[in-house]
């Protein structure tokens, strides 16, 4: 039997997923923009580091007056502005970790003040249609700190980049890769697959 309680938090659970659905894909589309970026930090790494490695004045370029400087000014510039596209995409990152953060509170805030309305059987009872309130609940706090997780490793990792630091620079697309979880995605995405009968039924 369904009490006025269980279906407001059925609505908020309804909305929590589809949000997450939504945000998800957002994510990785975002991540996906990412990775030709974090390539060409390290490509350009690699060409400041070789250009260091490079006499010119014992080479044919050395009648260019100024070359090694306008060539070192050009790399500079062109990491400064692939990081600052980078730290764009950390904004549209962090943007979907608060959407989905702030969804699953609004949850838990209202199962808090509806806790009288909630007893232990009602919580815990599945249907053909329905997963349980309790499990709903722990699938949307395990995605929460996932995203929460991923930002926070992510923005460290950026925040360590500087266009001098080459080292750093030219070993940052496998760090970034590193970062992956696709074991997390996965249960997230069948978390999705689990609720879609319940978010499509109103």
């Amino acid at each position: 039997m369904s009490t006025p309680a269980l279906t407001l938090l059925h609505q908020a659970l309804r909305k929590g997923f589809q949000s997450l659905e939504n945000n998800q894909k957002v994510w990785k589309s975002v991540l996906a923009e990412c990775s030709p970026l974090m390539v060409s930090l390290g490509n350009l790494a690699e060409q400041s580091r070789a250009l260091s490695n490079v006499q010119i004045s014992n080479t044919p370029l050395r009648y260019f007056p100024d070359l090694e400087e306008r060539l070192r000014f050009k790399l500079s510039h062109a990491t400064d502005t692939v990081l600052g596209k980078l730290n764009e995409k950390m904004s549209s990152l962090q943007s979907v970790r608060d959407a989905i953060s702030n969804q699953v509170f609004a949850v838990f805030q209202l199962y808090e003040q509806n806790t009288e309305g909630l007893d232990l059987l009602t919580i815990t009872e599945r249907s053909a249609t329905a997963p349980s309130v309790s499990d709903m609940l722990e699938w949307l706090q395990d995605a929460e700190r996932h995203y929460r997780q991923q930002f926070l490793r992510r923005k460290t990792l950026l925040l360590t980049l500087r266009a001098d630091d080459l080292s750093r620079l030219e070993s940052a697309p496998k760090r970034w890769e590193s970062l992956e979880c696709p074991s997390a995605e996965d249960r997230i995405t069948d978390t999705l697959r689990n609720v879609s009968f319940f978010t499509e039924s109103q």
